[in-house]
């Protein structure tokens, strides 16, 4: 199976978030309005909603509308939120794409959680590094949905220990989810050092290399941050295991100044943690 760029379909960006980061750009946005567009959905109301009531935020009220949920979270994390819920939302329900949903969001979840412990290793705001994590794989549904056969790809790519992820897609089908999800993300105007750390995501080299202009340290950070979260989520759960750890997790450590002992402590605390709603 080979797949050229011209046989995928990139999502546009969704209307809906065009209208918010319009009203956004305006000197005093509509948070009527706002409140309006995203309540004519009742899913991207509900997860908006679902998101601002989250420990994370530490909110002591619970939220009950989205025009709460927009003054907890602030507008920058409300049009995160949004695109995140319509990616999901873009895609028809297919059974093997189920579980992939929940670890991203679960990996963002932990990936927000992740930053505020790190607070003092990482230049990186929670808002991005839940934003990335929920967008570093967007690539993977785009490719499936088309084409039901990459779940093949993915299931070889997962299961090797030596080659780059992203390398073993190029082999097979030359092309990979993390060049996708970036033009995708570009697509959806998220910022540069998001769209690049999906571009990379799975390139320990480019992550290695500190003086590499791929890489922004803010991007190298998000790859890590996200990595790392992974690796707490699949270590709680037990659930969608890969090899990613053994060929990144040295250098992810590295990258935020984290020891091995560190790492220990975290992976207790995010076990004792209500990691369903840490963000």
């Amino acid at each position: 199976m080979r797949i050229e760029i011209k046989d995928i379909g990139i999502p546009p960006r969704p209307a809906i978030l065009i209208d918010i980061d319009h009203e956004m750009a305006k000197e005093e946005p509509d948070f009527r309005l706002m409140a309006k567009l995203i309540g004519s959905d009742v899913a991207l109301a509900a997860g908006l909603i679902k998101t601002a009531n989250s420990t994370f935020f530490g909110f002591g009220k619970k939220v009950r509308t989205v025009q709460e949920a927009m003054l907890v979270i602030g507008l920058k994390l409300v049009s995160r939120t949004i695109a995140g819920l319509v990616l999901q939302k873009l895609f028809p329900y297919v059974p093997s794409l189920e579980r992939f949903w929940d670890a991203s969001a679960n990996t963002a979840k932990a990936a927000g959680w992740l930053t505020q412990r790190l607070k003092h290793k990482s230049e990186a705001r929670s808002c991005d590094a839940y934003t990335f994590a929920l967008f570093r794989d967007c690539g993977i549904p785009v490719l499936m949905i088309p084409f039901p056969e990459y779940l093949t790809v993915l299931q070889q790519a997962n299961s090797d220990k030596e080659q780059r992820f992203t390398a073993v897609e190029d082999q097979l089908i030359s092309i990979n989810h993390a060049a996708i999800g970036a033009e995708l993300a570009e697509n959806w105007l998220l910022p540069a050092d998001i769209c690049s750390g999906i571009r990379h995501h799975h390139d320990v080299k480019a992550l290695c290399d500190i003086d590499t202009a791929e890489l922004s340290t803010t991007s190298r950070q998000l790859i890590a941050i996200a990595q790392i979260a992974e690796y707490l989520v699949q270590q709680k759960t037990g659930l969608n295991l890969t090899c990613e750890w053994e060929k990144l997790g040295e250098a992810c450590l590295n990258v935020v100044q984290l020891s091995s002992d560190e790492l220990a402590e975290i992976l207790e605390d995010y076990r004792s943690s209500d990691s369903d709603d840490e963000f």
